[in-house]
């Protein structure tokens, strides 16, 4: 699967697509995106009309539907200004299966113009803003899970490069760090036995590695692999990305108001 690299920005004015786990779930995670990306001087829109990438409907085969959505994304994010998603899954969902979706439709060229300018938050920090390291203090051992979603993007390096960069975070590695943590969307409620297994597996490698943080850059991870560790009745704390980033301005009292 071929990778569009988002134009560079002009600006610091961009659209925020909070994505449904944040709404449903992790609320903060949406807060904490704002915080970070005020901290750099971006001026933020929230279109609300926004609801889904149509990743769901899309992993699930129901390419229909799933159109009808991302339609619905390309008006709703419509002129120049960066779409900003703290999501891999999602920003990897407008500019990779948005573009398959779309590739004998009318409406490719939005959907096109829509994908070349969404980042996930990491790599708009990054390779968007040109900012390579990040201030604060965040006194933790940090294991960094990386999405399957992050693959073919910038973002991973950015994480990295902006993680190790704050005082106090100790990153540490783990066995079959690419493996998938099982969640796969849609794949956890078709195959769900295998998808616990993949899940306990993963737990397994970053248990060994003894964080104590798990960190991604998505939510969905998190999620599967928070969820199956409070079932074992061994919880691990796990924070996103954009929350270590946040947290470490606040310890130094850099957040922007």
């Amino acid at each position: 699967m071929s990778t569009t690299t988002p134009a560079r920005p002009n600006g610091k004015r961009i659209q925020l697509m909070a994505t449904c786990l944040c709404d449903a779930f992790y609320d903060d995670v949406a807060a904490a995106t704002v915080e970070v990306l005020e901290h750099l001087g971006c001026e933020i829109d929230f279109p609300e009309g926004q609801t889904c990438c149509g990743q769901p409907a899309f992993n699930g085969g129901d390419w229909p539907a799933s159109r009808k959505v991302v339609r619905h994304a390309v008006k709703t994010f419509a002129g120049e200004n960066p779409v900003v998603v703290p999501s891999g899954s999602c920003a990897a969902m407008m500019y990779h299966g948005a573009l398959i979706e779309f590739e004998k439709e009318p409406d490719l060229d939005a959907v096109k113009q829509l994908g070349n300018r969404t980042w996930e938050v990491c790599d708009y920090i990054v390779n968007g803003l040109g900012i390579s390291t990040w201030g604060g203090r965040f006194d933790a051992k940090i294991a960094f899970h990386r999405s399957c979603h992050l693959r073919g993007s910038g973002s991973t390096d950015a994480v990295y490069k902006l993680l190790r960069s704050i005082e106090g975070v100790q990153l540490v590695e783990f066995d079959e760090f690419e493996q998938c943590c099982g969640f796969g969307g849609t794949f956890s409620v078709t195959f769900p036995h295998i998808s616990k297994q993949m899940g306990e597996l993963k737990l397994g490698h970053l248990r060994a590695a003894k964080p104590d943080i798990i960190v991604s850059a998505d939510m969905s991870c998190l999620m599967h692999l928070g969820g199956l560790a409070n079932k074992q009745g061994q919880p691990i704390k796990n924070m996103h990305v954009a929350q270590v980033l946040r947290d470490a301005l606040k310890n130094s009292g850099r957040v922007a108001k």
